[in-house]
Order: C-alpha cells, then structure tokens, then sequence
C-alpha cells in the first residue's frame, strides 16, 4: 500500500516561466486618463478664479463696492490662477513629470526619446506645442528608466534663488501696500486715489487716504516686518519651530501692564497706554532671560523656554484677577487684546518706529552669530562664540521689536509662528537670509489680513488679530502633524 504524497497531483511551472511578473503597459497613457487629469488641473486654477468672480459680484455698486475695489481683487484673483498654473503645469510637470492632476491618476509627462523629465520651459510650451513629448503611465515611466531634474544645489545658484524670491517678494508687498490705500469702507476711484497722494487739497478723498489709511497701512507694514522677523528670531533662539512672543512671556507683559494702566489711569487710547505695553515686554524679557540664567551662567533654548511659560502664565493670572475686579478695564482691555492696526495714527507710528528701526538692525547684526548657535552650544563655544552675548544680543532685538509692535497695534498672533516656517522653506537655515525673508512675509501678511478684515464684513470691519487666527489656526494644526518639524 502506498501513500500519496500533499500536493503530488499539483502541476508544477517550469522555472524558465517568469513567476509573478507584473504586465507593464506600454505607450502612451489612454485619453480618458489623460482627461482626467487635464480636468483635475483645470479646477485647480478655476478654484481662484471663481472665488473672485463672487468676490466681485459682493463688491458691485449695489453693496457698497468700488471701482477700485473691483480691480484689486479682479486683478488678484487672476494673478492667483496664472501663478497656481506656471507652477503646477510648469515648473512642478517639467521637474517631476507630474502636475497635480497627473500625480492624482497616476501619470507622467516625459521626453519621447531620451523618457526624462522634460524641464519647466518645455512643460509650459505643452500648451501650444506637444511634438516630443508624451503622457504614460507611471509604472510604465518607473520601469523605463524615468528620472526628475535634479535641482541646482550650487552656491550661484542658490543666491540667484534667493535674490530672486527677494525681488518677487518687494514686488508683492508694493502691490499689497497699493491694496490696502485704496479698499475701505469707502468706496475709491485710482483718480481719487492718485489725486489724494500726489495732488491732495482736503477733499474727503484726500482726507480718508492721509488721515485713516494711509497711517494704518504703515504702521502694518513695519509691525508686520517686526512680527515676522521677531518671530524668527525666538525659534532660532529657543531652538522651539513652535515658538512665538508668548512663549517667552512678552505679550503676557505688556499685557499686564497695559491692563493695569487702564486700570490705575483710566487710560483707553493706543497713544496713552503704548509706554506701558513697551515696558510691559521689557521687563517680562528682563525676568525670563534673567530666570533661564541662574544655575549655569547662561540661558539654554530649553530654560529659556520654560521660565518663558512661567512668566506668561504668571503674568496672564494677574491680568484676569484685575479685569475680573473692574469692568471698565475688561472693557477696553478686550479691544486692545484683540490686536489692530485700526485708529492708530502717525503720532503712534512715530513713537514706536525708532525701537522698531534700532531692534531690525540688531536683529541683522545677530544673524551670523545665530548661525553658529544654531549647530548646537558646544559646537559654537569651540569656534570661539560667545553665546551668552550673542543670545543677549538677540534677546535685546527681539524685545525691542516685539515691545513696540505690540504696544502700537496690541498683541497679534501667528504672525511670528507662521512667517518663519514659511521663510525657511524658501530659503534654508541661513538666518542671514531667513530673517529679511521673514519680515517681507510678515509685513506682506499682515496688510493682506488688514485689507481682507475690511472686505468680509462689509460696512463693518474685522479685526487684523481675528483674521490671521482664521488662517493661522489651520496652518498651527498642519504644523504640528509634521513630525520633521519637531527640532530646529
């Protein structure tokens, strides 16, 4: 009797047969696939172009809107859609051979004969002409041999980059400048607006633009820069990509001090509490820099962080016990905390702008030594730094610019988060080129959010310190899911 054997009765494949071989298809891509993604890249640029096709129907004649008005955002919403495309159709299909479109369905655009990458230049020019290029799929683009551009990491290049992103930069902001002297609650013509800042003689026109905006637009245009580049100096410092003012307990102090002001002197005008908002930030500096030095002679990025928390929540506590006890200071306590650049004249500009003008340049000054800080103390220490003076140096500049900004405008928020994450993705961990980044953004955000505050609620108007929380928050979020930011 014999036994059989599991399986025995199973044909077996001959070894010369590819076993689990997948079937790559060949040629280009099918045309529905291909439509797919044209469709898919389509409504990427149609998403701003809609958005400002409401935009302008909110700002007809009907409600309140104007010439000018009409244009700005016309213009920007076009503006918006021509740079979303140069830079997914271009720049980002000529680099990697995938639009976003294509990267959703699965396809690649390549060279014919070479099947690399086919560069930015060409990547636009697809628009009018195709011979040399195609479309395939991606397994079939892997398995023959497709590669992306590799970047230009030359020390040339990377200054071109830089200097260029400098100049898109100013250019933005000039416009975004333009912007907010012409959108308001009332409605301006460009020859209104040109007549009131070339020709003035005291018409109402006149009046609004040099008394209202213009002043407000300034003073947002340097409190912005301050905040972005303030911002940039306290992770730098604390080493923390989750840093900002309050960590360190500055905003806490100038808003113990602006509370107790009104408090004491019944002080309700920007122009009147401003000293003490200033001397609020500097004495929480003095405290906090003072407590991360006891014990080694030195204030590290952590004991800095951690006297910083203590001083905030210390000097938050008796803030809430003196706006619990008097109504009156809770009330014009509540408009300053939110944050403003709204009824804040050039006699507030003028005041600040010396702090803000000396902090910006001891914050260029600090930026090489920065550098080194930033590859660690012991490393900085054995190149001969001296960190104790260099932190101090930088904590002097950061408490000047943070000082002033809040004292004119009152406490503003994800300004000196946001900006520098945004700013070091364009440039690198060079602070030399990280901080004027910074407060190009920051200045560029802040008046953004200012002129969007005085669209959204028409007649009214919103606070700067709400509207970039409405953006910030969501950026905050993202910003915390990112594990690679955990460590500067």
């Amino acid at each position: 009797m014999t036994t059989r054997q599991f399986g025995s009765d199973i044909p077996h494949l001959s070894t010369d047969e590819p076993y689990g071989k997948s079937d790559v298809p060949r040629g280009p891509a099918s045309l529905y696939l291909r439509a797919l993604a044209a469709l898919l890249d389509l409504g990427i640029v149609a998403i701003p172009l809609v958005l400002g096709w409401y935009t302008l129907d909110a700002l007809s004649d009907a409600n309140g809107g104007g010439q000018a008005d009409r244009i700005v955002f016309g213009c920007t919403a076009a503006a918006i859609a021509v740079a979303l495309a140069v830079w997914n159709q271009g720049f980002r299909e000529g680099n990697t051979g995938q639009s976003s479109g294509k990267g959703w369905v699965g396809l690649v655009t390549r060279d014919t004969h070479t099947h690399d990458a086919i560069g930015p230049k060409r990547a636009l020019a697809r628009v009018l002409q195709r011979s040399g290029t195609e479309v395939v799929r991606e397994s079939t683009a892997r398995d023959e041999g497709f590669t992306v551009l590799a970047k230009d990491v030359s020390v040339a290049a990377i200054r071109r980059r830089r200097l260029v992103g400098l100049g898109v930069l100013v250019i933005l902001l000039v416009l975004v400048l333009l912007a907010s002297v012409a959108i308001g609650a009332r409605p301006l013509s460009f020859a209104e607006i040109f007549h009131a800042l070339f020709d003035a003689d005291g018409s109402q026109a006149d009046i609004i633009v040099h008394t209202l905006r213009a002043p407000r637009t300034a003073l947002g245009l340097i409190v912005g820069i301050a905040l972005g580049v303030a911002g940039a100096l306290i992770q730098g410092h604390t080493r923390n990509p989750l840093a900002d003012a309050g960590l360190l307990g500055l905003s806490a102090g100038a808003a113990f001090l602006v509370v107790l002001s009104m408090y004491l002197f019944g002080f309700t005008a920007p122009s009147e509490y401003l000293w003490f908002a200033f001397a609020g930030t500097f004495a929480a500096s003095v405290i906090v820099f003072g407590l991360s030095s006891i014990g080694n002679g030195g204030a590290s990025p952590l004991s800095l962080a951690l006297a910083g928390a203590a001083v905030a929540f210390f000097l938050q506590a008796m803030t809430n016990a003196v706006i619990i006890i008097d109504q009156a200071s809770l009330d014009s306590f509540r408009f300053w905390v939110v944050g403003s650049v709204a009824g804040r004249g050039f006699d507030v500009l003028w005041q600040v702008l010396p702090f803000l003008i000396f902090g910006l340049i001891l914050a260029l000054v600090s930026t090489p030594g920065l550098n080194v800080l930033s590859l660690g103390e012991d490393v900085a220490r054995s190149l001969g730094t001296n960190i104790a003076a260099s932190r101090a140096l930088g904590i002097l500049a950061i408490t000047l610019l943070i000082g002033a900004a809040t004292a004119a405008c009152g406490p503003i928020a994800f300004i000196g988060l946001v900006v520098p994450h945004v700013a070091r993705a364009i440039t690198g961990s060079d602070y030399r080129w990280l901080v004027p980044y910074a407060g190009l953004l920051g200045g560029t955000m802040l008046v953004t959010a200012d002129v969007l505050g005085r669209v959204v609620v028409r007649p009214g108007e919103l606070q700067v310190g709400i509207v970039l929380a409405v953006f910030g928050a969501p950026f905050f979020i993202a910003l915390v899911r990112r594990r690679k930011l955990a460590r500067l």
